[in-house]
């Protein structure tokens, strides 16, 4: 008897070892017989892991009923009765890709236990290794082998994933699937709140999808820390994460990346509700280089948080935006002096800060190499905060003020005094600020290339300013938008002052005329590039005739969207004289199917872009014209052009396939 013992015993090992495991006997539907000494003899087994053995009528174990062998046997002898543990083991040796892509599409359960298979689990990766080690002679393929590996998991795949698409099988499918085609490199998910996503989907990703280093999350509800740890653990290269509307991320899954991502360079994080100060402060102690930081509506996120993390990360950080936050004077304080290498900085509606906040971070002269600075909505912006600003930032060439009700000429004035290498200023509802302040920027600044007005209703008609207003012949960009006090007088007076122009935007400036326009056309020397005349009802096709005579071919982009008076006949000027233009923008104008006609009977244009959008006379007899435009064409128009059927837009989609066509 002792001998019979033996043998089941060495059975069952053998069948163990070669199985990987020992619940595999259902495997081996012939097993049964092996350990059948014979009829009607009982077996005793030493209590121990129970063997699924299939045994013959009349044939049982001493310590197992007939009712649980007959449900046994009853049970289809199938691989998927085996539980997730010794399948792991089984997928996991085998012996390649093509094997192991094979398996991933028998069901979801394989896919997602292959995906869950770590590189160093492979059995046959482990083999590899083990007999490198074993290998005395030097392997001259050695070198080549690795630059190939290297290649082919660099991370050069990018994937997007929009609301419905985005679910953890898809997460898993990709991360499966990108493992041998370069690997993933950047992953975007855009969802919704129906969004099925969760730590399952980041868990694949972390497992098949090593060479990670882009990862941007928009609106995923279910996505924890957990699933951002695993992140954390699997993708140590990353370098870039976006988290946006994650409301159950909080500072455990922030920590968890700054421990394990040491090469982070960016971070955004907006509308994260359970954000607080612990996550911000350790990006800072452990991300080395990290370059830009976002914080944006995360109202937990206080002064102690921004304020550790800029002073920790003072040798690197470079760009700055902080929008809708519950921080004070300090954090700009702390900017103001630890901010050595910032560039770029942001500040959108601080309601907290105050005006020494800006004063303080002016005078600490700490943002020496600061190139560009954003102001939209903080009260606390004065003339004495702007004058400090100019004065700690002597490198600062792009200003972008929006929503200030403090700021006046006088704050201007000596911010022009004091910031000699700016060239870009942008005024966006700043309604205390006249052409005074205006006049000594033209002035002061030699550098001064590009200036937008928006909606500031203090500049006025430029005879009733009390000074002259100088010459700037270094200015290239011209905007002045939605700014009613501006007349025909003052752009007459513009042109003259200004002869370099070559981008002019005038949108919304209902007042202009084309007597207003011809001094502006005919002063410019450079030549006009872009020229915006949206919204601006009273121009006329002689101007157009007039601006494509003289500037042709300069003119890139043209854009006279919502102008009513211009027709087919600025479309012939424009077929004839304009042998650049890019992007031709004519909704809303009383253009018809002879317009068109002719824009695609020029051989001299090349049309990207063209916008038709609202255009009431355009019928379907212009969707041939249309179709010869030629092959530079990728973007195309035709919203709400009740003429045309959904038909005609379909046959023109087949026959511009390459082509993005709105209707």
């Amino acid at each position: 008897m002792g001998s019979c013992f033996c043998v089941v015993d060495s059975i069952r090992s053998t069948i163990a070892v070669l199985a990987g495991g020992d619940d595999l006997c259902p495997l081996f539907p012939g097993s049964s017989r092996f350990l059948s000494p014979g009829r009607n003899v009982d077996v005793y087994c030493p209590p121990r892991k129970r063997a699924r053995v299939i045994a013959p009528l009349g044939f049982s174990f001493s310590f197992r009923g007939r009712e649980e062998v007959a449900a046994e046997k009853q049970q289809p002898r199938s691989i998927d009765t085996l539980p997730d543990e010794c399948l792991f083991e089984i997928l996991r040796r085998l012996p390649g890709e093509k094997e192991r892509s094979s398996c991933a599409c028998v069901s979801k359960r394989w896919l997602m236990l292959l995906i869950s298979i770590r590189s160093s689990q492979l059995a046959a990766r482990m083999k590899t290794t083990d007999e490198s080690v074993k290998t005395r002679m030097p392997d001259l393929n050695k070198g080549v082998c690795a630059e190939e590996k290297e290649c082919e998991n660099n991370g050069y795949l990018t994937r997007r994933l929009d609301a419905e698409e985005a679910t953890d099988i898809r997460l898993a499918s990709i991360a499966f699937g990108s493992c041998s085609r370069g690997g993933l490199g950047r992953l975007f998910i855009r969802g919704s709140n129906s969004t099925r996503v969760t730590d399952v989907g980041l868990s694949a990703i972390a497992h098949g999808c090593p060479s990670l280093r882009v990862l941007s999350l928009w609106k995923v509800p279910l996505i924890t820390d957990a699933g951002l740890s695993e992140i954390a653990d699997g993708c140590p290269l990353l370098e870039k994460i976006d988290l946006c509307q994650c409301p159950q991320i909080s500072d455990k899954g922030l920590i968890a990346v700054a421990q394990k991502c040491p090469n982070l360079t960016s971070l955004t994080i907006e509308s994260c509700s359970s954000i607080r100060n612990e996550g911000l402060q350790a990006i800072g102690r452990c991300c080395p280089n990290l370059k830009s930081v976002t914080v944006k509506d995360c109202m937990r996120v206080g002064d102690q948080g921004i304020a550790s993390l800029v002073s920790s990360a003072s040798s690197s950080l470079q760009r700055i935006k902080l929008q809708t936050l519950n921080i004070s004077d300090i954090v700009l304080a702390v900017i103001g002096h630890y901010g050595k290498n910032v560039i770029d900085l942001a500040l959108i509606d601080l309601q907290k800060v105050n005006e020494k906040g800006f004063w303080v971070m002016g005078k600490t002269l700490g943002l020496q190499r600061l190139r560009s600075i954003s102001i939209t909505s903080c009260s606390g912006l004065t003339d004495m905060g702007l004058e400090a600003i100019a004065k700690g930032s002597p490198s600062l060439k792009q200003l972008f003020i929006c929503k200030s009700d403090y700021l006046s000429d006088a704050g201007l004035r000596a911010f022009a005094e004091t910031a000699r290498a700016l060239e870009n200023l942008h005024l966006e509802d700043c309604n205390q600020v006249t052409l005074v302040g205006v006049s000594s920027l033209l002035k002061c600044n030699p550098e001064l290339k590009s200036l937008a007005l928006v909606r500031c209703l203090g500049i006025k008609d430029i005879t009733l300013c009390p000074i002259q207003i100088p010459s700037c012949v270094s200015l290239r960009s011209l905007t002045i938008h939605d700014c009613p006090g501006v007349t025909d007088a003052s752009l007459q007076a513009v042109g003259k002052i200004c002869p370099q122009l070559q981008n002019v935007d005038l949108s919304g400036q209902i007042g202009v005329t084309d007597a207003s326009l011809i001094p502006l056309i005919g002063n410019s020397k450079a030549g006009f590039v872009e020229v915006n005349l949206s919204s601006c009802v009273n121009v006329t096709d002689a101007l157009v005739a007039m601006l494509v005579k003289s500037h042709g071919g300069t003119l890139k982009v043209f854009n006279l969207d919502g102008c009513k008076q211009i027709t087919d006949r600025s479309l012939l000027a424009i077929a004839d004289g304009c042998s650049e233009l890019d992007n031709l923008d004519l909704s809303s104008c009383s253009i018809s199917d002879y317009g068109v006609a002719v824009l695609a009977s020029a051989r001299q244009l090349n049309l990207r872009i063209l916008s038709l959008s609202s255009c009431s006379k355009v019928t379907q007899k212009s969707l041939p014209f249309l179709g010869n435009m030629g092959s530079s064409m990728v973007g195309l128009n035709l919203q709400h052009c009740r003429l045309i059927s959904t038909y005609g837009i379909g046959l023109l989609e087949e026959k511009l396939w390459w082509c993005d066509i709105l209707s």
